[in-house]
């Protein structure tokens, strides 16, 4: 398991998130993160999805971390269902557009819980901000990922 935060990163952590959702400062780094992003400022892994909003209609964009895994791309939410992106890719039936540079629309695809575990790890050792979310540590084993893989969804990134 994965030792305490200390204060300092907890303290970072209730500045951008309240109740597991983005406060308004956190709203002002993801809103930058995802520009750097979607303009090819930020690594290949960090790009910037965007999705249709489910209630607004509106593109929504929120900047992302790539995991892959056995030369295949998939997203993993940081945040738990709960989450406002997961919630608009459900509901937009998994159409959404990834953007570094230029956009490339995908189909995401809702991974299985019992196919999560490698996924999660990796996403866990290349998102550095990430990890502040998840209760492990990136080397804990395939065994401790399976035991909290349902509570992160995790979706394949396909072709459109």
């Amino acid at each position: 398991m994965r030792a305490a935060q200390d204060p300092a990163e907890r303290g970072l952590f209730r500045l951008l998130y309240h109740d597991w959702r983005p406060t308004r400062l956190g709203r002002l780094v993801n809103r930058l993160t995802g520009w750097r992003s979607a303009n090819r400022l930020a690594p290949a892994f960090l790009q910037s999805l965007e999705v249709r909003g489910r209630v607004s209609g509106k593109v929504r964009a929120t900047p992302v971390v790539i995991a892959t895994v056995a030369g295949r791309r998939y997203l993993v939410s940081m945040l738990g269902e709960r989450s406002e992106w997961v919630r608009n890719v459900e509901a937009a039936g998994g159409t959404a557009t990834l953007r570094h540079g230029s956009r490339e629309p995908v189909q995401l695809v809702a991974l299985p819980v019992e196919q999560r575990a490698p996924v999660l790890r990796e996403y866990v050792r290349v998102a550095e901000s990430g990890r502040r979310h998840f209760p492990l540590a990136p080397d804990a084993s395939l065994d401790e990922f399976a035991s909290i893989a349902d509570r992160y969804p995790v979706f394949r990134i396909e072709p459109a």
